[in-house]
């Protein structure tokens, strides 16, 4: 079977991207890390500490200083990691709608990025790893044996999410997650720094009418080399 020590899987919100990476950290024995976690918690430090997110200098300031971790869940309750800001369990803050309109803004800040791409490599550097993020495959990891571009349309993965706040009991309705997921992959797609793309190598893959099953087995096969 083929054996990449670093997985990248990239891909817009909503996509699929970090269940599918982490089934394929579970299923090979990797470490598992949703990049966008790492910017979902310097947003919350930010709004946490009354830094206005739209100072880009404080918040930068803040990335730099902070103490972000990223480990193994060590409670039963859905997560797929913990994450910690400066010692406080935040896994479930971060996903707050709070935290989602802001960390599109927070994650384009350049000084923001090299915080946390620094972060990054060390930790893909230390083991065997699937990120799931934005921009690893080609900025955080451009040398990834294998890379993977997730996509789907944002009406579907729009839907996937109003699906998941529901579950969590969270009362967005499906157009206000449609127009702010619209407003997220503009932001994304088009900031100067680490922009949302495909890697020229990577392997495309459009998970529109397909289940996570059906996306997971298609990746699977890749290995069989």
């Amino acid at each position: 079977m083929f054996r990449p020590h670093i997985i990248a899987i990239d891909g817009p919100a909503g996509s699929g991207k970090t269940t599918l990476a982490y089934r394929l950290a579970r299923k090979l024995g990797y470490f598992y890390l949703d990049t966008g976690e790492m910017y979902r918690a310097v947003t919350w430090a930010a709004l946490h500490n009354q830094v206005d997110v739209a100072d880009e200098k404080a918040v930068t300031d803040l990335a730099n200083q902070v103490d972000i971790d990223v480990r193994s869940p060590s409670v039963i309750d859905g997560r797929v990691n913990d994450v910690w800001v400066d010692g406080q369990d935040v896994t479930r803050e971060i996903r707050r709608p709070e935290i989602e309109a802001s960390v599109s803004v927070v994650a384009a800040y350049p000084g923001v990025r090299q915080a946390m791409t620094l972060k990054q490599r060390q930790i893909g550097q230390r083991k065997r790893v699937v990120m799931a993020g934005r921009d690893i495959g080609t900025v955080i990891f451009p040398d990834a044996e294998l890379k993977i571009y997730l996509d789907a349309s944002v009406e579907e993965r729009a839907m996937r999410r109003f699906k998941e706040n529901q579950a969590q009991g969270e009362t967005l309705s499906y157009e206000e997650i449609l127009a702010a997921m619209r407003r997220r992959d503009a932001i994304d797609s088009t900031r100067k720094v680490a922009p949302l793309l495909p890697a020229e190598d990577a392997v495309r893959i459009n998970s529109d009418g397909l289940t996570s099953e059906e996306v997971f087995h298609r990746v699977l096969a890749l290995f069989d080399r």
